[in-house]
Formats: C-alpha cells, structure tokens, sequence
C-alpha cells in the first residue's frame, strides 16, 4: 500500500466533510446557515477542496482527493494505474467517512425536514434539469475544465522556476470555486465521481430520518461526466505542453 493512501483518505474525508456540511447547513431546516444559498455553498466547497488539499500534501500525498484526477494523473504518466487504485479506493472510503461525520453533526437536524429531495441532496447531487445526456456533458465540461486548469497551475510555465507549492490547494480551491459559481447551476458540479458515489453510498446506508431513496438512476452521470472530462483534458494537455 503506498504511504500516500493515508492522505488521500484523510483529505478526501474532510472534502466530504466541509462540502456537504455546508449545504446541510443551508438546506436543512432549523440550521442557522438555513436558506444560506448558492454563494455560501460554492465558497464552503471552495474552502473544503482547500482543506482537504492541504491535509493530504501535508501527509505525503498528492492531494488529488478525487478520481477523475487521479486518472488524469495516469494518463499524464504521473501515477502508476496501481497507485491509481490505492488513491481511488482510498478517496472513496473517505467519501463515505466524511458523509457519515455529516449525517452525526447534523442528527436532530434530520428529522426537521419534511424534503426528501433536499435530504439526498446534503449528500449526492442532482440535476436542475434531468436530461442524462446534458447532465453527463456538463459535469465532463466542468471537469475539464478543473483538470486542464489544474494542470495549467502546475506547469513551470505558471509555477516558475521555484514554484510556491504551498499555495496549491488555494489555487485549485478559487478554480473549484469558479466552476461552482459558473458552471455549477445544472448538476450541482461533482467534478469528482468520489464526491457523488461515496456519499451516495452513505446516503442509502444510514439510517437518516426523513431520507427517500438514493436516486441510483442518476448516479451514473456524476462519475462518468468527469472521467470523461478528466480524461479529454489530460489527453489534451498531453498533446500541447512543452
């Protein structure tokens, strides 16, 4: 097992963690944060990629927390497709602790609300729109988007001859942040099929008060859009750096 499986877990938790957390804080009623709206989500997920980043690369790892980019990674001959399962099973079983932390903080919360929808969406996302074909095209834009502007920040174009790494994960928090704020409307951007398929896990296993069914029909868009976006992005870059 790579020594980086420990960071991605952790990192990826935390994502989980302060992402959804803030909008259970903003759905759910009785929460202070209730009604909040989507600034304070966009920014609250801005803040959680920033968090969990950085609690990774500080264990070691690279702070990927997300499997389109972990692919994107192997593609780009960064990551070993074994290293790639490690950080990917690792990232999806933080997912699921990370949802489980938001289900305990937000216990008598639960019950308060009369929304199955809003329930589930505390959890995984959903589209404004249901139409699986657009769904799948925004959330493979909104990954590319995030992957080719990840690679953009990493190349020595940008970063310079002496790259200030510790300013990663802010970097990459304000592009999560501008795709929420830009592209995020039509699916809830998940970018990350760990984010969607690890709280959805989550979602159909605990026992959560007032919670309807998991959306299983769904659930295939916001883990095939971004690998496909990641990978376009990556192959993409791959032809045109130097």
């Amino acid at each position: 097992m790579p020594a980086t499986v420990l960071g991605e877990f952790l990192g990826t938790a935390l994502l989980i963690l302060f992402g959804n957390g803030v909008v259970a804080g903003a759905l759910l009623p009785k929460s202070k944060a209730f009604g909040a709206g989507w600034l304070a989500i966009t920014t609250g997920w801005a803040l959680a990629v920033f968090g969990g980043v950085t609690t990774a690369v500080a264990l070691g790892a690279p702070g990927e927390l997300n499997p389109a980019v972990t692919l994107a990674n192997v593609i780009g001959g960064g990551r070993t497709m074994l290293d790639a399962v490690w950080h990917v099973t690792a990232q999806l079983a933080g997912a699921m602790v990370g949802a489980t932390a938001v289900w305990l903080h937000y216990v008598p919360h639960w019950r308060e609300s009369a929304d199955p929808e809003a329930i589930r969406a505390c959890y995984c996302t959903a589209p404004a729109i249901r139409s699986p074909a657009a769904n799948t095209l925004s959330e493979a834009i909104g990954t590319f988007a995030l992957v080719l502007l990840a690679l953009a920040l990493g190349s020595a174009g940008v970063a310079g001859a002496t790259p200030a790494t510790n300013l990663g994960g802010a970097l990459v928090a304000a592009v999560v942040w501008g795709i929420g704020l830009s592209l995020g409307g039509t699916t809830g951007y998940a970018i990350n099929p760990a984010r969607d398929l690890g709280p959805r896990v989550a979602h159909a296993l605990l026992p959560i008060a007032g919670k309807g069914h998991s959306d299983w029909s769904y659930a295939p868009v916001p883990v095939i859009g971004p690998l496909l976006g990641a990978t376009a992005a990556a192959l993409l870059w791959r032809g045109i750096s130097l």
